[in-house]
């Protein structure tokens, strides 16, 4: 059986650093400031993205290069046989749909893993994926198994601010000053392919209240066949300050003791359109495999 490689994106929250302690290859995206590009964790940090973000900087978030892509796979062909790749959902960036069209210039050596993930879901597909990795699955066999279980994860967020809603056209100007001086907060939902809105919450507290209600529900009904962590993960994410999000933490520690809860930074492509402040619950299927 040959070595596999896997290849991802900083959408996963993986960092350069991470990647190479976990043995994994990780593509940065890009990303346009004032018409500047930079790459996500190479010349462009949380902070200093949080920084221009703050001071209304024009970003835009974009795709990597092809180029760029196939660079990456050739370096990991260099010492591994196949590469199975890891982009984010299908439905919330166009990269996954280019590095499907150019995988087909690899003969199968290349699997492309469209499994409808971003943020802290994608790096549970990634960490997934590296230990049937490194128990001999081959690369199609990893893209199968992931893709079976592609449906099943669900992630809620709620906003600090409507101010990035409205920006990016989420949100009519209108709504966004109604829901100001309501102090109305959007749970959203990306389930699948989609950023969805979810619920409206008068304050923080309800907003949260709502998305830990939520987790309850859909763990005894989308999850009903699921044996708590033994079959689950229960992750958190934020946007902005780590030290602020840690109450969030606490929160769902205290809402779901028997759960082994991570923290993670939302991906920036996801921060770009919410802001910072933001706090967010995720619920993923474990995959097992005999």
């Amino acid at each position: 059986m040959g070595k596999v490689a896997i290849v991802t994106d900083s959408n996963s929250g993986i960092t350069q650093a991470e990647g190479k302690k976990m043995g994994i290859y990780v593509l940065p995206m890009p990303f346009y400031i004032n018409e500047e590009l930079f790459y996500e964790d190479i010349t462009l940090t949380q902070e200093e993205f949080y920084e221009k973000l703050a001071g209304d900087a024009d970003i835009k978030t974009s795709q990597p290069a092809p180029g760029d892509v196939m660079d990456m796979w050739d370096k990991a062909l260099e010492e591994y046989d196949e590469v199975v790749h890891i982009p984010m959902s299908a439905g919330l960036s166009s990269s996954c749909e280019t590095a499907i069209m150019l995988s087909q210039d690899y003969d199968g050596k290349v699997q492309v893993v469209n499994n409808h993930r971003i943020s802290v879901t994608q790096r549970r597909s990634v960490e997934e994926a590296k230990k049937l990795a490194d128990a001999g699955k081959s690369a199609a066999e990893i893209k199968e198994l992931l893709e079976a279980i592609q449906w099943d994860s669900d992630i809620y967020i709620t906003v600090d601010t409507l101010k990035y809603l409205k920006k990016g056209g989420r949100l009519t100007p209108a709504a966004a000053a109604i829901g100001t001086v309501l102090n109305l907060k959007p749970v959203l939902r990306v389930k699948g392919e989609k950023l969805d809105a979810f619920a409206k919450s008068r304050g923080w507290k309800s907003a949260k209240k709502t998305m830990i209600k939520t987790i309850n529900e859909i763990r005894t009904s989308e999850f009903g066949d699921c044996d708590g962590k033994k079959d689950l993960y229960l992750d958190a994410a934020y946007t902005g300050d780590r030290k602020e999000a840690q109450e969030w933490l606490d929160e769902l520690h205290e809402a779901f003791p028997e759960f082994e809860i991570r923290m993670d930074p939302l991906s920036l492509s996801v921060a770009c359109h919410i802001g910072p402040g933001a706090r967010a619950v995720t619920l993923t299927k474990i995959l097992h495999v005999n």
